[in-house]
């Protein structure tokens, strides 16, 4: 089931935080998230090697690499300005409102994908929202 995944991720990214606040102590935060991306980067060709997905390659489209060349940029961006902002504040503050992300996303993929927005996602998205406020002006 995908909520298995998706529960696992926010695991994994909860770890980031806590970890990532204690590495990037006394280091430059960009070095820090270079150091991260050469990981993420091993980790992730790793897997597609041992998993049969190079043969996959050429399938790719100028569609394809075009997009995720751009959601690469925009990670990379989220990364830097995650470490910096890590660096500047606590976890405690800086993972809840990294995690506006979510909200944005959804209003996102309402405007450019034309997906439907019930009252469940919007209803979660505006809490989301709220709670990124009160945790701003704490």
């Amino acid at each position: 089931m995908w909520w298995h995944y998706a529960l696992l991720s926010a695991l994994f990214a909860a770890l980031t935080a806590v970890l990532a606040k204690i590495g990037i102590k006394g280091v430059d935060s960009n070095l820090a998230t270079a150091v991260r991306t050469a990981v993420v980067l091993v980790l992730a060709w790793g897997i597609v090697y041992f998993r049969g997905g190079l043969a996959d390659l050429h399938t790719l489209t100028r569609t394809n690499l075009v997009f995720l060349g751009l959601s690469g940029l925009a990670t990379g961006l989220s990364w830097i300005f995650y470490f910096k902002a890590l660096q500047m504040g606590t976890v405690s503050q800086v993972a809840p409102v990294d995690k506006l992300s979510v909200a944005l996303a959804i209003g996102l993929s309402v405007v450019f994908l034309g997906e439907r927005l019930t009252w469940q996602t919007g209803v979660g998205a505006g809490l989301i929202i709220a709670g990124t406020l009160v945790l701003i002006w704490k």
